[in-house]
């Protein structure tokens, strides 16, 4: 995992201990969608992670069969 989505993660927790402990209301509802907000993102930076992860997979698995093939015609 990256740091930012640590990071993220992290923010996320902060705000769920901020709502916990809030006793205005106002204060609670604001630390509760700062924490989906924060979840939110660190889920889209995960997703954007793997599908990075997987197009360097798939190019690498292409480069390998060109240069297979080139080789086989030199």
């Amino acid at each position: 995992m990256s740091d930012t989505y640590n990071f993220q993660i992290a923010r996320a927790d902060a705000a769920a201990v901020e709502a916990k402990e809030a006793s205005l209301e106002n204060a609670k509802q604001r630390a509760l969608r700062s924490e989906i907000a924060w979840r939110g993102m660190a889920q889209r930076t995960l997703k954007m992670e793997q599908e990075r992860e997987k197009t360097r997979v798939e190019r690498e698995r292409r480069n390998a069969e060109l240069a297979g093939g080139q080789e086989a015609s030199t």
